[in-house]
């Protein structure tokens, strides 16, 4: 619903509630060849994981700006780290909150407003079962959500700019290495996982 974003930000304006912390976690993946998928799936999931983000931040941001104080925190995800064949539009659309975040802090440099891309692994969630992501290595192992939560909450506390939260040790040391593997390399090894799973 379009509409959602601008009808949460006039309830909450119409209660007198003046809001401190602004969360976006909404958003949901899908899997599949990307010309094979419903593009309504995909474009649903546009609007859900950059639209409503964009615009809840946007008609929010101004009162904190105001007043001065204020802090967001968008979800992401350890996605942003690499491109997502068989994912292709979930993966993007990450990519497109943590650019986002990131952008909007250096513009509030100056005030005490402060934004934080929160980036998700594995994490105890419902999104492996629907997504049938469970049998990947990806999400061989899990982080607990409530150890994401805090980090995520604490990091917007502290109003860094980002937070990678629910990854193993074996995951850290995996996406430390990204940077430096050849890009054709990377991407056949995240189709081959993303493939492995959809076969399964």
């Amino acid at each position: 619903m379009p509409q959602a974003p601008s009808e949460i930000y006039n309830e909450v304006k119409d209660a007198g509630i003046e809001v401190d912390y602004l969360i976006n976690n909404a958003g949901f993946g899908g899997h599949g060849y990307f010309h094979e998928r419903p593009m309504e799936l995909d474009l649903q999931m546009i609007q859900v994981n950059i639209v409503t983000l964009t615009t809840l931040t946007r008609l929010f941001l101004p009162d904190f700006v105001k007043r001065n104080s204020g802090k967001v925190l968008n979800v992401s995800s350890t996605a942003v780290l690499m491109a997502g064949s068989l994912q292709a539009v979930y993966y993007a659309s990450k990519a497109y909150v943590l650019s986002f975040s990131n952008a909007i802090a250096q513009e509030l440099h100056d005030t005490n407003v402060t934004v934080t891309a929160l980036l998700l692994g594995a994490t105890e969630t419902k999104f492996t079962k629907t997504y049938d992501m469970s049998n990947t290595p990806l999400f061989a192992k899990t982080v607990s959500q409530h150890i994401v939560a805090k980090d995520g909450y604490n990091a917007m506390l502290q109003g860094k700019l980002d937070i990678i939260a629910g990854v193993t040790v074996p995951q850290k040391v995996m996406m430390s290495m990204l940077q430096f593997m050849p890009k054709k390399l990377m991407l056949k090894q995240i189709y081959q996982i993303q493939q492995k799973n959809k076969n399964e």
